[in-house]
């Protein structure tokens, strides 16, 4: 059983960071890529920012250049730093985690952007 724990979430102003963070259970930090997801309310669950092969990182539309996914191989958790964050960041942020055609999901952290 793979276990996803995300923590970090919550409201911050217009302009605002704020960094999640994600504890994978187990050995999967150290085989799977990571990424983050997000869903606002009445719309479909769209990719953040996910590892790919090669070191290499996807972004999602419009957060490239604000947001930026990283790993502390300390903690053993993949952190989604978000900067110059808009009310349209609002959002439920998933962690993601893919290995060997297996998928994985947290059980989801709440982001509100607002003044």
């Amino acid at each position: 059983q793979v276990v996803l724990v995300e923590s970090g979430g919550g409201l911050v102003r217009p302009g605002g960071s704020l960094t999640l963070s994600c504890a994978p259970s187990g050995s999967i930090f150290g085989i799977a890529n990571l990424g983050w997801y997000r869903q606002a309310p009445e719309k479909q669950r769209e990719l953040v920012v996910r590892e790919i092969s090669g070191g290499r990182r996807d972004y999602g539309d419009g957060v490239k250049g604000r947001f930026t996914i990283f790993r502390d191989n300390v903690k053993n958790t993949t952190n989604l730093v978000m900067n110059r964050l808009e009310p349209e960041d609002t959002a439920v942020y998933y962690c993601n985690a893919r290995w060997m055609g297996f998928e994985y999901w947290g059980q989801g952290v709440q982001v509100t952007v607002s003044s």
